[in-house]
């Protein structure tokens, strides 16, 4: 006979404080702006590097210019990330206020 493992059940309150309504939607747009296989791994390359050129990141993904900007687009616009222009470049970054608020919401 198989055995089931049984988690323990939790009858007090929560361990953590709840959220308000306005980190509950912060969080849930910058969970859903990384629910793309390409942004997690944009993420991932800013993740090794202070800040990184966009003609760096159309490279390394071979996609187009234009797909990497909306994949960009949609990081900058859930908070994720941020750029800064020198010359015809915009290079960017990773929010750390940001990736810290993800990590704390997935436990302590």
């Amino acid at each position: 006979m198989k055995s089931i493992a049984v988690l323990p059940t939790i009858c007090c309150s929560p361990q953590t404080e709840p959220l308000t309504v306005p980190e509950r939607d912060e969080l849930a747009a910058r969970f859903k702006a990384l629910a793309d296989p390409t942004r997690v791994a944009i993420i991932n390359s800013l993740s090794a590097a202070d800040e990184v050129c966009v003609c760096n990141l159309t490279e390394t993904f071979e996609l187009s210019q234009p797909t990497i900007s909306h994949h960009l687009k949609v990081l900058r616009e859930a908070g994720l990330v941020e750029s800064s222009r020198r010359g015809t470049w915009a290079y960017y970054r990773l929010v750390p206020d940001a990736i810290a608020a993800l990590r704390g919401a997935l436990g302590p």
